[in-house]
């Protein structure tokens, strides 16, 4: 699940001719890896250790915050189906590991999960706005409302 996020994202990236979103996606493909490699961590050691990676986040936010200031965004419309396909993916995965936390008995690998599913939901919020930005640029960067990711 996560390596079809990472290539779904690095796909979309090869697609897209703006540079923000290009970053933006391309982050969110190295976060999958990092899923990725938590979940294979895991069941090879029930001591895993992963916290949220808020680095790449407030990175990813600041991109955002950039594209609204320079208030000259370049998009791809024909691409807000793809970003639409990858929010629905990003919510199942969020369900999912929610279910799996639900499911552990295992304290440290129960807050594993939740962190994952945190992250997911951020992934969710991100896609939101690209699909926001994407569909309606204009009104994007004159009304967006930018979730505080750094509480989730």
């Amino acid at each position: 699940m996560e390596l079809d996020g990472r290539y779904f994202y690095l796909d979309l990236a090869k697609k897209t001719e703006n540079s923000g979103i290009k970053s933006v996606l391309t982050m969110m493909a190295e976060s999958e890896v990092k899923h990725y490699n938590v979940i294979l961590d895991m069941q090879k050691n029930d001591k895993t250790e992963y916290s949220k990676d808020a680095a790449v986040l407030k990175e990813i936010k600041n991109v955002f915050m950039k594209m609204k200031e320079e208030k000259e965004i370049d998009v791809d419309v024909s691409q807000v189906e793809f970003y639409k396909k990858a929010l629905e993916i990003e919510t199942n995965s969020e369900k999912f590991y929610l279910e799996r936390a639900n499911e552990e008995t295992d304290p440290h690998r129960k807050e594993i999960f939740l962190v994952l599913a945190e992250e997911e939901k951020v992934h969710c919020i991100l896609l939101e706005n690209l699909v926001n930005l994407v569909s309606q640029s204009d009104n994007w960067i004159e009304n967006s409302e930018w979730y505080d990711i750094d509480g989730v």
